[in-house]
């Protein structure tokens, strides 16, 4: 027979971990400037640059777009969002919830070369494109040499 050594206190082991977790969460949360601390949740988000554009990719499935309200001011892109929270009746019914409910906020410094008053957005199968034209003034131009 095999001898194992008792460890009294290794009960307290996942809730360590679990601590550490929580912990490491809000830190990284915090250190995340786009994802506001009074959100419920945060979507995942895309960004790209383009030639001519910047383009943001939000995943908001389940939320209408006139449920989403987007706005820039000093150079700081805002999104907010919510969806609505389920009722009790309708979760006890549920054996698993993973998909978060509640409000969202999210928010994204501008860079120099953005054209803030024709931004636009559009929201197609649970995921909002937000595009922001760069200014003319910006925009890579090829120059010909003459000889």
């Amino acid at each position: 027979m095999n001898m194992m050594r008792y460890y009294p206190w290794s009960v307290f082991n996942p809730l360590q971990h679990e601590a550490a977790r929580v912990f490491t969460n809000r830190v990284r949360k915090a250190a995340d400037s786009s994802v506001a601390t009074d959100s419920e949740w945060a979507p995942a988000v895309d960004i790209r640059e383009e030639a001519d554009r910047y383009v943001i990719l939000a995943d908001v499935p389940g939320i209408d777009a006139k449920d989403i309200e987007i706005q820039t001011e000093q150079g700081v892109l805002t999104i907010k969002g919510a969806r609505a929270p389920m009722a009790a009746e309708e979760r006890n019914l549920y054996k698993r919830v993973e998909r978060s409910r509640g409000s969202f906020v999210r928010r994204f410094t501008l860079p120099d070369a953005a054209d803030t008053a024709h931004i636009t957005a559009r929201s197609h199968s649970g995921v909002l494109e937000v595009v922001i034209p760069k200014a003319q003034a910006v925009q890579p131009r090829k120059i010909v040499v003459t000889g």
